[in-house]
């Protein structure tokens, strides 16, 4: 199965190893237009007390006993697609035969829309109430994203990125304005009335507050909860006698003996930030971690920090890392890694099997996995960054009135349905024998209809759990990706703010991509190591500080 998500990995990775900015504050105050944060803004956090206080219950359901468990939140594992999948939902959703307007973001080819599309008239048939989908391009989504809450003319349901979310300051004020509250809809055991969103992670939930209220429906993470993966070419390692590092001097020797410049192949593309996690650097909220006297310390001030800037200098120094990537070209490092250019780089986990599949048409013996974690110091374990943080949530329009937002979600509960329901097939794929036929093994292959109808006009509208299924063109993924996914999980690192929603201070957002800037000077060597103590003076000064004292006030405030 096709990742829906592979089109989004860049801002997906952009989300991830930095904060994005953007925006200006709306409903209480002028509506939103231009490209930054307020200069004053101060930064809001919502207490823990008050998000726990609204989670629904969560209720797991496996409508299909999987081959391999996953350790929550890894998701299960199927070896094979079920030959009888199962009706989860009797009743149809929809009453009113209202058409329900939706806006969400998608990366390929706008599909037709409603009255001419059979896959859509399919699912509505199923919902009892037609979907009017708009689908604009993801690329350009936060344009249309920052109109209508501008413009106050939100659709029925609206699906947010997260990663365009925290480029929006005061965002809690346009939910508060613009989105129905559904916290007594879903709240504790109320969300049995929709026992699919019940499935859905308390980990994703815990970010679907804003201003103690429940307000969106959580797209949970689909599969890796980790920031990031060092990939290897295993193929051509194991072709040339190296196996993958276990060590920091291993993953040294790797790039010495990989690398051999004069037939175009070097040991490294960008490896930065799994190094900084092998040394045990932190992560939280972009690199913070409290000391033993509750104080906070970010990772640019820790030695940890420092020895892993060291060791990366070294190898670009040393000429182990691509050209493409010492220029800051922003080089293509997919593309340098399929073609074995560079033999090791980092990536988001939704990578894996979609290059996996691809390049086994091209190349028979393509071979890509991760390298399992280990630590740089002895006698340490490392720190791997992740978060259970959802990838969309779904808003219902405001005002719309308990009966309209009562059907409202109970399509986004079909909508939820998790693997092993038929209603799970019937939005992934469509109808079979139309927008699908079945291969060999019973796994569903789109027809061109199916790839011309089909778009995100359902996929990522609320959530759903995910699952990893194994298919004939990625053989032996689904226990490759089981079994990284499982032991990694022992290293995730705690999130000590977890169930805060923070909304950090302007000036601490705006300080930290020029600050990375400075950092990857030093790396490629265009500033001396010892400058670190001078970029991270700046870094306090400028924003840095201020960041410390927000999220300790966060803390304390919360009784932590």
């Amino acid at each position: 199965m096709t990742d829906p998500l592979a089109g989004a990995a860049t801002n997906r990775r952009q989300f991830l190893t930095m904060m994005g900015l953007g925006g200006a504050a709306l409903a209480a105050g002028p509506m939103l237009a231009g490209c930054s944060k307020e200069a004053g803004s101060k930064g809001t956090a919502t207490q823990a007390d008050a998000i726990q206080a609204v989670l629904p219950t969560r209720k797991p359901l496996d409508l299909l006993p999987p081959d391999i468990k996953g350790t929550a939140p890894i998701p299960n594992g199927y070896l094979k697609y079920p030959a009888n999948l199962v009706d989860a939902i009797t009743d149809k959703p929809g009453t009113s035969g209202k058409p329900i307007k939706t806006m969400a973001p998608w990366w390929g080819p706008t599909p037709p829309g409603l009255g001419k599309n059979s896959y859509l008239a399919a699912v509505n048939a199923e919902l009892g109430v037609p979907i009017d989908a708009s689908l604009l391009d993801g690329n350009t989504y936060a344009d249309k994203l920052s109109a209508v809450l501008g413009a106050r003319d939100v659709p029925d349901l609206l699906v947010a990125p997260n990663w365009e979310v925290d480029k929006i300051a005061r965002f809690s004020d346009a939910v508060k304005a613009l989105f129905e509250d559904l916290t007594d809809h879903l709240k504790g055991d109320a969300v049995n009335a929709y026992p699919m969103l019940a499935t859905l992670p308390t980990g994703a939930w815990e970010y679907s507050v804003w201003g103690g209220r429940l307000a969106g429906v959580p797209f949970p993470n689909d599969g890796l909860p980790y920031s990031w993966v060092l990939f290897h070419r295993k193929d051509l390692a194991d072709a040339a006698g190296l196996a993958a590092p276990k060590s920091i001097d291993e993953l040294y020797e790797f790039g010495k003996k990989a690398t051999n410049a004069g037939k175009g192949v070097w040991a490294f593309g960008s490896i930065f930030d799994m190094v900084q996690q092998f040394y045990g650097a932190p992560g939280v909220q972009n690199g913070w971690r409290r000391k033993a006297d509750g104080k906070l310390e970010h990772k640019y001030e820790t030695e940890e920090y420092r020895q892993a800037l060291e060791f990366t200098a070294r190898l670009f120094k040393e000429d182990m890392v691509h050209p493409d990537t010492v220029a800051s070209k922003g080089a293509d490092e997919k593309q340098l890694f399929k073609s074995g250019k560079i033999l090791m780089y980092q990536d988001g986990g939704g990578a894996w099997r979609g290059m996996q599949s691809e390049q086994l048409q091209v190349l028979p013996s393509f071979n890509m996995q991760p390298v399992p974690v280990f630590s740089a110091t002895p006698g340490k374990d490392p720190v791997i960054w992740g978060t259970e943080k959802p990838v969309f949530w779904t808003f219902i329009k405001k005002g719309l009135g308990q009966e309209r937002t009562r059907e409202l979600l109970g399509v986004l509960n079909w909508l939820a349905t998790p693997f092993g329901g038929k209603e799970w097939e019937l939005r992934e794929y469509g109808v079979e024998g139309k927008h699908f036929t079945r291969a060999a093994d019973g796994a569903p292959a789109q027809t061109e209809l199916g790839r011309k109808e089909i778009g995100s006009q359902y996929n990522f509208l609320g959530g759903r759990m995910p699952a990893v299924v194994q298919t004939p063109d990625v053989p032996n993924f689904v226990t490759d990706f089981l079994g990284y996914a499982n032991n990694t999980l022992t290293y995730l690192e705690k999130e000590f703010t977890a169930g805060i929603k923070l909304e950090l201070p302007a000036n601490y957002s705006k300080v930290l991509q020029p600050t990375e800037d400075k950092i990857a000077d030093i790396l490629r060597g265009r500033r001396p190591l010892s400058d670190l103590d001078q970029v991270v003076k700046e870094w306090r000064g400028n924003g840095g500080d201020e960041g410390r004292a927000f999220i300790e006030k966060a803390l304390a405030d919360s009784g932590r």
